[in-house]
């Protein structure tokens, strides 16, 4: 090996070891500021169980509805050509480079209940200011664009081979879809899911906007609550250890269902083909 090879290969060690220091340095800053019994407060203040309740649930559903309208579009953009696809695939990205302050005042004029929209969610009985929908509509969009790209990615990686076998044993085109299409591009799927369920319930800026405050509204019938992130942004001027104590403990969640979603896809009980996760 010589020199020259020898430093190139030394910065780029460098170059890495910097970059995973500044990944893990300030989480271990926060759990050592922490300690046990700043971890311990925060598991035992009610107003942040509260909290942490109300967005696991609406985390849920914002997944939820992101796989129902993000998978089709993802199928979409991989499989068919059609004029304006894309201008259409720089659209689904546009949630991820607008800052997401401007995406709650948005969706603060779209949904003002003087404004035509507004006044027909509420006519359908659906709050948005402040209210569970409002929540799952911020994280819908700040969100649902992970499910949109890691969706087109598998369903393209698809083997088109695979299928043409599937149709000339006589499947018809949904057959294949929901036998070969879908399995096939499950991990991508679920690593999209992964994606947006962390996205979302790392998001503040929106919720600052469009529903600080959430009153008990369907499906969440318990007191007025916020996000778990806008709770330790607001407790982070009152009360600093209790805010840094709730950050390690969102973290030990968020790390938690990461490795348990990790867990199952190596265990192999999804009867999946293939690793997407890490």
């Amino acid at each position: 090996m010589d020199r020259s090879s020898a430093l190139g290969r030394g910065l780029a060690a460098a170059a890495s070891a910097s970059l995973v220091g500044l990944f893990v340095l300030p989480l271990v800053a926060l759990f050592v500021y922490a300690g046990g019994s700043g971890l311990g407060v925060a598991a035992g203040d009610p107003g942040f169980r509260t909290a942490l309740e109300f967005t696991l649930l609406a985390s849920a559903l914002a997944v939820g509805s992101g796989l129902l309208v993000g998978i089709p579009l993802g199928y979409a953009l991989a499989r068919f050509r059609f004029p304006g696809r894309r201008l259409l695939e720089s659209v689904v990205m546009v949630p991820v480079v607008v800052p997401h302050l401007v995406v709650g005042i948005g969706l603060l004029l779209l949904f003002a209940p003087n404004g035509p929209v507004g006044h027909f969610a509420g006519a359908l009985g659906i709050p948005v200011l402040d209210a569970t929908a409002g929540v799952v509509l911020v994280m819908v969009y700040v969100g649902a664009p992970y499910i949109v790209l890691t969706s087109q990615l598998a369903f393209r990686a698809v083997d088109d081979e695979v299928l043409e076998a599937a149709r000339s044993l006589g499947a018809s085109p949904t057959e294949a879809l929901v036998t070969v299409t879908l399995p096939s591009a499950a991990r991508g799927i679920l690593t999209g899911a992964l994606l947006m369920w962390a996205r979302g319930v790392s998001e503040v800026g929106g919720f600052l906007i469009l529903a600080f405050a959430v009153s008990p509204s369907p499906p969440w019938s318990g007191p007025t609550t916020s996000t778990a992130s806008v709770w330790i942004y607001s407790y982070w001027g009152i009360d600093p250890t209790a805010a840094v104590g709730a950050s390690a403990l969102l973290v030990l969640v968020a790390l938690a269902i990461f490795l348990a979603v990790r867990g199952f896809d190596r265990s192999g009980l999804s009867g999946l083909a293939g690793r997407w996760l890490p």
